[in-house]
């Protein structure tokens, strides 16, 4: 029942997150009352969403009074690197595509354009702003195991940059490293806008187009960043694009890629295998690979030295020299 009924979890994140319940509770309103006024919403509302919120586990109830758990208070808070909030409401207004699901089963792919695959699609203005929080603790985390605070004067190939937040983190972390995204027009102007907030658009440059026809360069770059790209491709477009990676990264550069990877024997991480769902939706050869699929790929390209890290998030990083 708990399954069948699951998507009333998206629902009440999602309308949590669009009235800023999280938020408000973190400032102090803590019964349904003041949360009522604080966000603009009826009692009975405010009320019904609490209860749901407890049963989640992201608020907690004592003596009367409401307060975000240590998840909710982290991930959840408007104005925090690492609030999901918008990715909550946005995935809100996605649930109705599931509805497709048994005929995109049938079919082997989307009915219709694959979201992933356009450039001007509005789908990127929507999702591009609203997944950058999920690559925060990921992309400090590959910042110090990279230790880039002390790498110098290094360059940066960021491909599929999307928002640009590897970028942005990475240029804070070292003021003499410069970045290079490549990314479609649109995307890469979400990126721009990013970058100019952060103060460090001076050492940043797009390349508009799309990666699997633009020439990367040869022995440009000390690092190279291929995020969340991997499980929208498939295998003979990832080989391809991880060899053109490859040639473009200094002698002894690294590759690193992150992404929701599966065991060799696809019995789990649970996200990972759910979110080749999300996949078949919007992507024609898409899904969520195996650690040894990548192994095999990085090694068709060239890479030698392969290295997994797990992160504070469902996925993975992948270090290839």
């Amino acid at each position: 029942m708990q399954l069948i009924n699951g998507y009333w979890a998206t629902g009440i994140v999602g309308a949590s997150a669009s009235h800023s319940l999280f938020t408000h509770l973190e400032g102090g309103a803590d019964t349904a009352d003041e949360l009522a006024v604080r966000a603009g919403i009826s009692q009975r509302g405010a009320r019904t969403l609490l209860d749901g919120l407890v049963s989640l586990g992201l608020v907690e109830l004592r003596d009367g009074r409401y307060r975000n758990t240590a998840e909710a208070a982290a991930f959840l808070v408007d104005g925090k690197p690492t609030c999901l909030s918008r990715f909550a409401t946005l995935k809100l207004t996605q649930m109705g595509t599931l509805a497709t699901l048994p005929d995109v089963v049938r079919g082997g792919g989307p009915m219709a354009n694959p979201a992933v695959e356009v450039a001007d699609n509005p789908h990127w203005a929507e999702v591009v702003p609203a997944i950058a929080a999920q690559s925060v603790p990921v992309a400090t985390l590959a910042a110090d195991l990279l230790q880039l605070a002390a790498a110098g004067e290094i360059s940066i190939l960021d491909v599929g940059g999307g928002s640009g937040i590897y970028s942005a983190i990475w240029l804070e972390r070292n003021p003499a490293a410069r970045s290079t995204q490549l990314d479609w027009a649109p995307v890469n102007a979400i990126a721009g806008r990013l970058l100019a907030g952060r103060g460090v658009a001076d050492r940043f440059t797009c390349i508009d187009g799309d990666f699997h026809t633009t020439d990367f360069g040869a022995d440009v770059y000390d690092v190279a960043v291929y995020s969340h790209i991997a499980h929208q491709e498939g295998p003979e477009e990832n080989v391809a694009i991880f060899a053109k990676l490859r040639a473009a990264l200094k002698p002894g550069g690294t590759l690193i890629i992150c992404d929701f990877v599966v065991d060799d024997d696809r019995s789990g991480p649970p996200f990972a295998l759910m979110f080749g769902a999300e996949m078949l939706l919007k992507s024609r050869q898409g899904g969520t690979w195996r650690r040894a699929d990548y192994h095999t790929w990085l090694s068709k390209a060239g890479f030698d030295d392969v290295a997994f890290h797990p992160t504070p998030s469902p996925a993975t990083l992948i270090f290839a020299r």
